[in-house]
């Protein structure tokens, strides 16, 4: 959620920038979204290519590649580490 924050607070930042030097956004905020959703899905095209190449499914390349990790990244609720105890399966 800092990770959010912080981008919420540079981009709130560089518009205050922008409004002080009386310069418009290069370009509108969807049209803006669009080309740095692009930019990341690029990014993911050579290692899932890679993976093709060497005979992997395109479900398999995508998995191998990271793709979801990389262009979402970490989600709020989403948890990387162990399990908590109360997680865990009882062990006999």
């Amino acid at each position: 959620m800092k990770l959010y924050l912080a981008s919420l607070g540079a981009g709130i930042l560089v518009g205050i920038v922008y409004s002080l030097v009386n310069v418009r956004s290069p370009a509108p905020p969807v049209v803006a979204l669009i080309g740095l959703f692009g930019i990341l899905v690029g990014e993911q095209i050579v290692p899932v290519a890679r993976h093709l190449l060497k005979g992997d499914s395109l479900a398999t390349a995508i998995g191998l590649a990271d793709c979801s990790d990389h262009v979402l990244g970490q989600l709020p609720g989403r948890q990387a580490a162990e399990p908590t105890p109360a997680e865990k399966p009882p062990q006999s």
